[in-house]
């Protein structure tokens, strides 16, 4: 089945959502209740429209169930992200690549956001404040209200979050004490980026180095290094190779504390990189 989108009223009260849906959709009473569990079912009531994760809810005549059935989506899987450090109203994770920031209609089982939800115990609500390569791995802020969320992302737009990233790109990078710049255009807005050579590896000619960017398009950091002639071990979308993993990590971020308002500096490399 191609991916869908099934869509029913609610005819009576207090009915079973998988039932109604596994109706609506000919599908299994467990492949639907699977959906459920990953985030595919929406529930649209007179309070709003929201993910349905329960098939136990109080369900009213003309309330709308929506099934967003993908089974690629679905049986998408990925490594867990590691806790780095609890903030309590927010906190950083180490992400993997494979792993998304957050979900869409067709699921959200594989996100940072959800994995974070089900890893507090009490749970947490998660509000994303920044975006990471689904293929990229490292450092994500999460917040856990909307007070916290609204606080660090002002500070995201008004560039006062330092972030930096290291990648092992293909050749032997210029090896000197100033950073390299590449500027141009990404999706109409100008796009800044600066490398500097951390370690080479002459075993493979590939060459660690550390980045920041004062901008934020698309596949920035890849475009430009791939331009520039160095692309990013395992980037199969700009020249690196067919490698399984692309070597690009957000390793440090530093921002302003919501409650204390002191900085907050955090760092982590993978191992083998520098």
């Amino acid at each position: 089945m191609i991916a869908t989108e099934f869509r029913t009223v609610v005819d009576s009260d207090s009915a079973d959502a998988r039932e109604i849906l596994a109706s609506a959709s000919d599908l299994p009473m467990r492949v639907v209740a699977d959906a459920m569990t990953k985030g595919a079912v929406w529930l649209r009531n007179r309070h709003g429209f929201r993910r349905l994760r329960q098939h136990s809810v109080n369900l009213s005549t003309e309330d709308e169930l929506y099934l967003n059935y993908d089974a690629a989506v679905l049986a998408q899987t990925c490594s867990p992200a590691e806790l780095v450090q609890d903030g309590t109203r927010w906190s950083a994770w180490f992400k993997p690549a494979g792993m998304r920031a957050q979900g869409s209609k067709w699921g959200d089982h594989t996100t940072l956001s959800r994995f974070s939800e089900n890893y507090f115990q009490p749970k947490r609500s998660a509000f994303i404040v920044h975006r990471l390569d689904l293929a990229a791995q490292g450092l994500m802020l999460l917040a856990h209200d909307k007070k916290a969320a609204a606080h660090v992302s002002k500070q995201f737009a008004a560039r006062t979050v330092t972030k930096r990233y290291h990648a092992i790109v293909k050749g032997r990078f210029p090896a000197d004490e100033h950073e390299h710049f590449f500027n141009d255009r990404i999706d109409g807005k100008v796009a800044h980026t600066s490398a500097q050579m951390r370690k080479y590896h002459p075993e493979n000619a590939h060459s660690t180095i550390e980045i920041r960017i004062t901008t934020g398009g698309k596949h920035q950091i890849r475009r430009h290094l791939a331009d520039a002639g160095f692309p990013i071990v395992g980037d199969q979308l700009y020249g690196g190779d067919n490698s399984d993993e692309l070597k690009l990590c957000a390793s440090y971020i530093e921002f302003h504390d919501p409650d204390s308002g002191s900085r907050v500096k955090i760092e982590r490399i993978p191992n083998n990189w520098l």
